[in-house]
């Protein structure tokens, strides 16, 4: 029986040889590449140096002073006289400033016409709930008791504090409420003085001593017949209402 195909057209039939002399030519070529060598070529460089051909230098013109020599210390003479000393001197006695038992001072005495006395006034500040005579505030005048005229005082003065109030814009944002106690002096004059104040937040306590730095002039308080100062407190509320 004969085969069906040709044995010189079988591609499979020398496949050793040509995967070895492929693997021959890869192993050449690998160990030629490994075995080159590659040298750095010298590159070319020149130094340029210049050479001043003169070094001129300005030397500063110096003048030499000449002084005269010092002249020579005197010398001593060839002979040494010595003088005898015949003048009396006379020497100064100094006396003793302290005093003994036995000195004498007589009193200074001085009259009492001659002595200037200045009077000194001091300032009287009364509390408001004793005063004698309480001040008049403006619209208070026809009342005749004191204690009309202090429950009139003390209306116009909360009147006052309503009428002037403002509530901070910067206390309602941050919804600072509180109540801020405040004290003041009115004085011989009748004017508002010496405000002290303390409350919560310094903002309420700033718009308090505007209001109460604002009430009007007064007639002032009187004690024993004479006008003085007199101190006075309240309370100012801050509430925000919903």
């Amino acid at each position: 029986m004969k085969p069906k195909k040709n044995p010189n057209a079988e591609i499979g039939r020398n496949s050793s040889l040509y995967f070895m002399i492929g693997l021959t030519s890869v192993l050449f070529v690998t160990w030629q590449s490994l075995e080159v060598k590659f040298y750095e070529t010298e590159s070319e460089f020149s130094e340029v140096v210049q050479v001043m051909d003169e070094l001129k230098e300005d030397v500063p013109v110096t003048e030499m002073l000449r002084t005269a020599p010092p002249p020579p210390p005197p010398s001593a003479p060839d002979v040494i006289e010595i003088v005898e000393d015949v003048e009396d001197v006379e020497e100064t006695v100094i006396e003793s400033t302290e005093s003994s038992q036995e000195t004498f001072i007589e009193d200074a005495i001085v009259s009492i016409d001659d002595v200037d006395v200045g009077e000194v006034e001091e300032e009287v500040v009364v509390p408001f709930a004793i005063i004698e005579y309480v001040p008049v505030f403006p619209g208070c005048e026809d009342l005749q008791t004191q204690e009309e005229r202090k429950e009139c005082f003390n209306q116009k003065v909360q009147e006052h504090i309503k009428d002037n109030f403002k509530y901070p814009a910067a206390a309602l944002d941050m919804h600072i409420t509180g109540r801020v106690h405040v004290q003041f002096v009115i004085d011989s004059k009748g004017r508002v003085t010496s405000i002290q104040k303390r409350g919560p937040d310094r903002l309420l306590e700033e718009e308090a001593v505007r209001i109460i730095g604002s009430l009007p002039k007064v007639k002032p308080g009187e004690q024993r017949g004479k006008p003085v100062s007199v101190k006075y407190s309240i309370p100012i509320n801050f509430v925000m209402k919903e």
